[in-house]
């Protein structure tokens, strides 16, 4: 139980950082809740929805050559949501009103997703999930500025190219 209150006490001095945040949400990259600061949005629903876009995202990254997964960032009429990645096995997304300072959330949101996948790294560990063949994160304190080259994104699938079918399709007779 220790575990989430650390998480949502980061959620919550999170909010204290940055003006104009309105809900925060730490989940797995699979779509489960982890912690939530999100009044009026179900997180669950949220959650689920962060991972399917992940899974875009994932897959954008890599078929444009762009290198891992950092972060997403989606502006609607009424705010921004943000999403970023929390280790290899979390992500921490942020809702935001369209006036948000993006530069102090970008900042704020790296930083706490950053001590979010320390959290979640003590609390896991390595050999455990979807992701367990994929090497643990190193503790913030002892992380280089580039990852290195062995290291994938969660989430990331290789980009395949589209195959012919191996049979004909029949022509259909009108009806």
């Amino acid at each position: 139980m220790a575990f989430e209150t650390d998480v949502l006490d980061e959620l919550r001095r999170l909010r204290t950082r940055v003006p104009r945040l309105t809900g925060s949400l730490a989940a797995t990259v699979d779509g489960l809740v982890l912690a939530h600061d999100v009044p009026e949005t179900e997180p669950e629903g949220l959650a689920a929805l962060t991972a399917a876009a992940l899974g875009v995202a994932y897959r954008l990254t890599d078929a444009a050559g762009r290198g891992d997964f950092r972060e997403l960032l989606v502006r609607g009429a009424g705010g921004y949501v943000a999403t970023y990645a929390a280790g290899t096995t979390a992500v921490l997304t942020l809702l935001a009103e369209d006036r948000v300072n993006v530069g102090r959330l970008h900042l704020e949101g790296r930083r706490s997703g950053g001590r979010i996948a320390d959290l979640v790294a003590t609390r896991v560990g390595p050999g455990t999930g979807r992701h367990a063949d994929r090497p643990a994160p190193e503790p913030a304190e002892h992380r280089a500025t580039a990852l290195p080259a062995t290291a994938r994104p969660i989430g990331t699938l290789p980009v395949r190219t589209p195959q012919r079918p191996t049979h004909q399709p029949r022509p259909q007779t009108g009806t």
